[in-house]
């Protein structure tokens, strides 16, 4: 058997490529949209992909599973569980409890997990070729490392109202019926890592195991002892706030996601001309250096997203494609940087893209207020104080009379923020809130300043004052 992992850590997401070298087939389970990092690892392995699943309806990407089934011709297999909201809006093959998708030699039994959300399966992975006994569990967004899915997702941000109770009662179930009941040397492989919005404190470790979070998840006692008060109670307390664009991945990935096929080549853009396209509004322009770069000169009118870690996150934050309907033109290095921009823009259903240009030089820029944390307790006083940290962070400490909106919803809730205030942004340290205050600029508020340093540098200079 063949099992590759396929991570990526902007969304903190694992999908999985299993095969059985035997057939020469594979299964793809949680796929994104960038197809061909999966049909290169197939090639790589002498497999081709004849099967597609997923865990559940994500909400934090777009689902690839339309996407590779496009691109190879293989069944697209979910789950059939869970109640009429929750069920896939295009042709796919029914997974219900118990069910089996069978590879080669190779078994993926599904098995119903509910509590992050009601059609929710995980799958027991057997190497049928040795055993009939299972050797890995891939969770989805049922049980991380140390963590378990949050149940208040659909409340939180697909328009959901008190979901995340029934939800809590279903996850105690599933952990008590469907995971604790397991031998202890089963691997577990969840759907997500560290950074991730699906849960509260996941693990930054890659894969876990039965017997280990049996004696170390703070859910396990709770569990044991048959405490679902507690649990539930525990498992709702100080669970982050989550980016708004959650629910348009639900209601998409439910739907079926656009598949978008061949994209072509990358096209380099004339650089006046799309200067002269952006100042006539007639595209989208994002900005993609650092923070730095881009307070020091930054392109009018645009959108900041810096190329890095958190790139398609960031964007997310920023576009939203159901509105922002322009021609999307980024700043990149080369062809293949502005490739990988146009991949990620996609895993969250930004697919508008029309090119890249690799210089500023004909475009308008201009400097990006900022204010340093020691003028900073001057300035607040006159000031709109827009937070855009996540709640827990915002409760851990925060400036006296800030508002606090995640940099995730700023985007949304426009018509809640004074366009006649002079509003200053902050983050932690300032990536986020850069991103968040070019949104407000691109969206006609003319007196945003951001806080140099962020909230780490405001507490230093408050510490030491």
């Amino acid at each position: 058997m063949f099992f590759k992992h396929m991570y990526d850590p902007d969304l903190a997401q694992g999908g999985f490529i299993i095969g059985c070298q035997a057939s020469g087939e594979a299964i793809v389970v949680d796929g994104r949209r960038d197809v061909q990092a999966y049909l290169d690892e197939a090639a790589k392995q002498g497999l081709t992909i004849t099967d597609v699943t997923e865990t559940h309806i994500h909400a934090d990407y777009l689902s690839g599973s339309r996407e590779i089934a496009a691109a190879t011709g293989a069944r697209i297999w979910a789950s059939d569980e869970g109640n009429e909201d929750w069920k896939y809006g295009f042709d796919v093959k029914k997974l219900y409890h118990g069910s089996e998708i069978k590879v080669g030699n190779v078994v993926l039994r599904a098995v119903h997990t509910p509590g992050h959300t009601p059609e929710h399966l995980s799958f027991l992975v057997i190497d049928g070729a040795t055993t009939d006994e299972p050797m890995a569990y891939l969770t989805g967004d049922f049980v991380f490392v140390g963590d378990v899915g949050r149940p208040d997702l659909l409340d939180e941000a697909a328009g959901g109202v008190d979901t995340r109770f029934v939800g809590a009662k279903q996850l105690f179930a599933s952990l008590r019926d469907h995971f604790l009941s397991l031998p202890d040397h089963i691997q577990v492989w969840p759907g997500h890592g560290a950074g991730s919005a699906c849960g509260k404190s996941l693990g930054a470790v890659p894969s876990t195991t039965i017997g280990y979070e049996r004696n170390t998840a703070w859910w396990s006692d709770y569990v044991k002892n048959n405490d679902e008060e507690g649990f539930t109670n525990a498992l709702l307390d100080g669970q982050p706030d989550a980016p708004l664009y959650f629910g348009r991945m639900k209601r998409w990935n439910k739907q079926g996601p656009a598949v978008m096929g061949e994209r072509g080549d990358i096209q380099e853009l004339n650089a006046e001309e799309t200067a002269e396209r952006l100042a006539q509004n007639d595209i989208l322009f994002v900005d993609t250096r650092s923070v730095k770069d881009w307070h020091q000169d930054a392109v009018a009118n645009a959108l900041f997203v810096p190329y890095g870690g958190s790139f398609a996150t960031y964007a997310s934050y920023a576009i939203d494609p159901e509105s922002d309907t322009k021609p999307i033109v980024v700043l990149a290095a080369d062809a293949e940087q502005a490739r990988d921009m146009r991949d990620k823009l996609a895993y969250t259903g930004i697919d508008n893209f029309a090119g890249f240009v690799t210089t500023l030089t004909p475009f308008e820029r201009e400097a990006i207020p900022t204010v340093d944390a020691q003028a900073f307790k001057a300035a607040e006083k006159d000031a709109y104080v827009l937070d855009v940290r996540t709640a827990n962070e915002f409760h851990g400490a925060h400036v006296e009379g800030a508002h606090q909106l995640h940099a995730g919803r700023v985007r949304w809730h426009l018509a809640d923020i004074p366009k006649d205030a002079h509003i200053i942004t902050h983050c932690e340290a300032g990536g986020r809130a850069a991103v968040a205050a070019s949104v407000l600029r691109h969206h006609g508020y003319g007196n945003v300043t951001e806080l140099a340093g962020g909230f780490s540098a405001y507490r230093q200079a408050h510490a030491t004052a």
